[in-house]
């Protein structure tokens, strides 16, 4: 058995769940249900980040402390992921003791190598991004980020000699290819670190934020937020408390992040590591963002996609089906109303839902609704072999591309087999077997139909997963423990009594 230890990065909590938070998570529970398919041993976290500045400031306008607020907060997370079916394994917040007792751990073990030091910073800083930059940095005198004004402070903190470890990172990222994904993302890191490093400040005075974790050395000073938050991904899988954990479970397999805190995971993150004896995670893939036409999505501007109200409209699957379907993962996307429903009433209700509601009224009005037996695969015509073959193939197709975390490729491998299945309805015709008597080519027919539908019903499983136990419950199947090898061919069973229910995707009249 493999281990698969994936990640998302821990949402900030100082406004509501978005539509990039929901890609992230739907990406990551589509391959923690592959892996677990394909019999892995699968690590799935997310969580919350919840110290910082920001926080300390959502909190004030609400008249609340900050432990308050994040706990108001926090559920709303919680409750979109159980709504869109993410099945992650672990929830940490970066407020819990575990979590606390670790990044003190690192800041002790880095302040004794001497790669902590105490320095003063005269600068600019962004209290949005919560980052500092130099004067050449800023963009128009605002922040490089954000493109949002910043001020200028002076104070002392503690830093990070991230600079020592700029050549070994240069030298990792050439020698091992997908540490960054996609390409144009680790062409993007390198790109960066042509420039020198700047060290990290990795702490902020009490005096002007008290919201943190203390830093064990300084009682004058709090970590720094990003630096605080990083660390959970050793936490979470058992860094101090459970070694046996952390041994099975690190590296990580896949840091999933969206592109805007690329430089974050790609560049602190496996320094940090680094410096304190562990491997870096194996990948850190950024994704693209999904806009409103060619607008990035704001709150200023009103653009915002509320996953909550998008999934109760158009329902949870037809929600993470076009999310994961309509753009190659990696890339930005651009999110409308129309292509959504074109989508559902496309591929989901004419294709797919088609399929089954056919197959099953056929099954039902030939054989009482009773899967027939099949004759030897060898009286098969030509049109039957190539379904069976495209059948045959699909595990392969649907593996190659989520090893590449290419989820369009994967859902186009399946709905080519679907497409196939409605063709061979026209191409055999059902009605005229039945008219002209031809009894055993009638069985054959219905046998592979209903067998390309039980195979499609398990690979749907880490994409539309309400789907699939409504597939597998109306094909008469029991959703017992899915596993790849049941999208062999010639599993299903004759004699299986069929429980045709509604259309899976009603069409959506526009």
């Amino acid at each position: 058995m493999s281990k698969f230890y994936i990640t998302t990065p821990l949402y900030y909590v100082n406004g509501n769940p978005h539509i990039g938070h929901s890609y992230t998570n739907i990406a990551c529970d589509a391959l923690s249900r592959f892996r677990r398919l394909k019999g892995d041993k699968v690590l799935f976290t997310t969580g919350t980040d919840e110290h910082g500045q920001k926080i300390k400031e959502a909190a004030a306008e609400k008249g609340m402390e900050p432990a308050l607020f994040v706990d108001t907060v926090v559920p709303r997370f919680k409750d979109l992921w159980t709504k869109l079916n993410i099945s992650y394994d672990d929830f940490i917040r970066t407020t819990e003791e575990r979590h606390e007792r670790v990044v003190k751990k690192i800041l002790e073990a880095l302040y004794k190598k001497g790669d902590l030091y105490e320095g003063e910073y005269s600068g600019w800083y962004c209290t949005p991004c919560e980052s500092f930059w130099t004067e050449a940095q800023l963009l128009e005198k605002n922040c490089p980020d954000c493109k949002r004004p910043v001020a200028h402070i002076k104070e002392k903190n503690f830093f990070f000699k991230l600079s020592k470890y700029q050549g070994w990172l240069i030298e990792y990222i050439n020698s091992h290819e997908d540490f960054i994904l996609p390409v144009i993302r680790r062409n993007e890191v390198l790109g960066f670190l042509k420039n020198p490093l700047n060290d990290l400040c990795i702490s902020r005075p009490k005096s002007r934020l008290s919201w943190g974790i203390e830093i064990p050395f300084s009682k004058d000073h709090v970590t720094y937020v990003w630096f605080d938050a990083l660390i959970n991904y050793i936490t979470v899988c058992g860094y101090g408390d459970n070694p046996e954990k952390f041994k099975t479970y690190w590296p990580a397999d896949m840091h999933m992040i969206g592109k805007d805190i690329l430089r974050m995971h790609a560049v602190n993150w496996p320094i940090m590591l680094h410096a304190a004896g562990l491997k870096p995670p194996k990948t850190v893939f950024a994704h693209g963002w999904w806009k409103i036409g060619e607008d990035k999505m704001s709150k200023s501007k009103g653009n915002i996609v509320d996953p909550h109200e998008a999934s109760d409209r158009f329902g949870v699957d037809a929600y993470r089906f076009f999310l994961l379907r309509e753009v190659p993962f990696g890339m930005d996307g651009s999110f409308s109303e129309k292509a959504l429903i074109s989508r559902i009433n496309s591929d989901l209700a004419n294709d797919l839902g088609n399929l089954l509601h056919r197959t099953l009224s056929m099954i039902d009005k030939y054989f009482s609704g009773i899967v027939p037996k099949r004759r030897n695969i060898k009286t098969a015509d030509d049109i039957t072999r190539a379904l069976i073959e495209n059948a045959k193939s699909l595990d392969a197709k649907i593996s190659s591309s989520m090893d590449k975390v290419d989820f369009s490729r994967a859902l186009s491998a399946i709905w080519a087999l679907i497409n196939n299945a409605n063709k061979f309805i026209e191409q055999k015709a059902p009605w005229k077997l039945s008219k002209e008597k031809k009894e055993d080519e009638l069985k054959d027919m219905m046998y592979d139909l209903y067998e390309v539908l039980r195979i499609v019903s398990l690979s749907l499983w880490p994409f539309l997963p309400q789907t699939s136990d409504n597939m597998i419950d109306q094909l008469g199947l029991k959703a017992a423990k899915r596993n790849m090898k049941d999208l062999s061919w010639g599993l299903a069973k004759p004699g299986t009594k069929i429980k045709k229910g509604k259309p899976l995707f009603p069409r959506i009249e526009t």
